[in-house]
């Protein structure tokens, strides 16, 4: 087979080009066809492909303002000559599907989420823009919201990351979406040793959805310690917080020390709502129980009072009240088999492997 991998924009390492790394490690000899490339910010398991871009990596200042330019990414798909290819995986969280293939080519789109501008984060993108990117919104956005409708219809079969956003791709485009696992990197903390401390641990970037607001808020008022791994806290909320005492910022760190972080936390604080959410699946891998907001990603990554625990209301109350019952109940989720066993799902093997029967089974067809 000749195959051709769409990925949306390569412009970093996060869990989007992790899964494109498991994909060309399936087809070594894919290329690789994306809105805007910078080689220095990828690995080189995706630079040693043949990587082509669409217009969009012309246009002045593309690998920084790649996101201003996506109203254009529609039309620019349009360049890309798929017609000598059998097998088209697009990697969607950006414009990727709507490339056209060749009539007997088979084309899999993994969605990882519709667009969220487009759909269910619209309003939240359109209250924190100023009012000349708000006036091109109301102006673009329903055009795009017909375009990546019908662009759906160019794909044979979607691949979604957990049944949370399997809901949405039904919502949006009346499609049904298989759940395969986004590949985690299980393999590095699995061998950890576990010591806990007495602290909890909030890991990631610092952005809004996260709510990383709650977590700390909810030790300060519970009187618990926080370490809050992960870039972006502002430097007036920092010393705000660190006045309690007991929340710290680690900043940006390590693979290494996360992993030591994930070992000696009592427990991860998750109360943000993710599509899919790597952190807690690292976590658990770990042998770290999670304590999630139950919404999300998660429903699927933590196994409830197994894994770990949820909290209903997305409030510091909330989860006060979650900390209380997993400290009544800590000494359960001290065996790292059930852990162990859970993770399995995540693993890259695993992700692999059902691609390769998704793409088996269009053969028997």
């Amino acid at each position: 087979m000749k195959v051709a991998i769409i990925h949306y924009w390569l412009i970093n390492m996060r869990g989007g080009e992790k899964m494109l790394e498991a994909l060309l490690e399936l087809y070594p000899q894919a290329d690789i066809y994306t809105h805007v490339y910078n080689p220095r910010s990828v690995s080189p398991l995706i630079n040693s492909h043949r990587v082509y871009t669409s217009d969009i990596q012309k246009l002045p200042f593309s690998k920084k303002l790649y996101q201003k330019y996506m109203p254009l990414m529609p039309n620019a798909l349009n360049g890309f000559n798929l017609q000598d290819y059998d097998l088209i995986i697009s990697s969607e969280a950006g414009p990727a599907k709507g490339v056209i293939p060749n009539p007997d080519a088979y084309h899999i789109c993994y969605c990882h989420s519709p667009m969220r501008y487009l759909w269910d984060m619209y309003h939240e993108y359109f209250r924190g823009a100023n009012p000349l990117v708000r006036f091109f919104m109301k102006r673009l956005i329903p055009g795009l919201r017909l375009w990546d409708v019908s662009s759906a219809n160019l794909v044979d079969r979607f691949i979604t990351n957990s049944g949370y956003v399997a809901k949405r791709i039904k919502r949006y485009y009346n499609r049904d979406a298989e759940v395969v696992y986004g590949p985690a990197a299980i393999e590095k903390f699995l061998p950890l040793e576990r010591r806990p401390e007495d602290f909890y641990l909030f890991f990631g970037q610092l952005v809004g959805y996260k709510r990383a607001d709650i977590a700390i808020e909810a030790c300060i008022a519970s009187g618990r310690k926080l370490v809050v791994a992960g870039s972006g806290v502002g430097k007036k909320d920092k010393k705000k917080y660190e006045k309690s005492g007991l929340i710290s910022f680690s900043g940006r760190i390590s693979d290494e020390e996360v992993g030591t972080l994930f070992s000696k936390a009592k427990a991860l604080l998750f109360p943000g709502i993710e599509d899919l959410g790597l952190v807690p699946i690292e976590a658990n891998a770990a042998g770290c129980p999670v304590i999630a907001y139950r919404k999300g990603g998660v429903l699927d990554t933590v196994k409830e009072n197994i894994t770990g625990i949820f909290f209903d209301e997305q409030t510091p109350a909330a989860l006060v009240q979650a900390m209380d019952r997993f400290e009544t109940m800590e000494a359960q989720f001290s065996d790292r088999v059930p852990f162990t066993n859970h993770v399995q799902q995540f693993s890259k093997e695993e992700f692999k492997s059902r691609i390769v029967r998704i793409i088996a089974e269009r053969k028997r067809v």
